[in-house]
């Protein structure tokens, strides 16, 4: 059974930092990409980061680009997503994915929970 549990969002100043981790097991996850989404009220889901299988290669929205770093620790079967310089508008529910195969471009076929993380003073 594959699980995905995220933790370490939470209310932070703007300009603050968080770093987002996602435990997974049921599969094995050096051999799949992964992924975080995240979804604002009122919005879509939308995509914030992905990295291959190996780490190697890594993709981000323009949302985040600059600002969030997305890795893996592969001996531990965790994702993790470090934000920097968080702004109001990167309020939202964030969601780690795990895909179809080791290639970011497939599709994702489960998700986690969620862990919310607020940006206000």
């Amino acid at each position: 059974q594959v699980q995905l549990v995220e933790s370490g969002g939470g209310l932070v100043q703007p300009g603050g930092s968080l770093r987002l981790a996602c435990v997974t097991s049921g599969f094995t996850f050096k051999d799949y990409a992964m992924s975080w989404d995240r979804q604002a009220p009122g919005k879509e889901r939308e995509l914030v980061a992905s990295i291959s299988d190996t780490g190697v290669f890594r993709n981000y929205a323009d949302s985040g680009r600059g600002r969030f770093t997305i890795s893996r620790d592969n001996a531990k079967n965790t994702l993790y997503l470090q934000m920097n310089s968080l702004r109001p508008e990167d309020t939202a529910v964030y969601y780690c994915t795990k895909h179809r195969n080791a290639d970011f471009l497939s599709a994702s076929d489960y998700w986690g929970q969620g862990t919310q993380v607020t940006v206000s003073s």
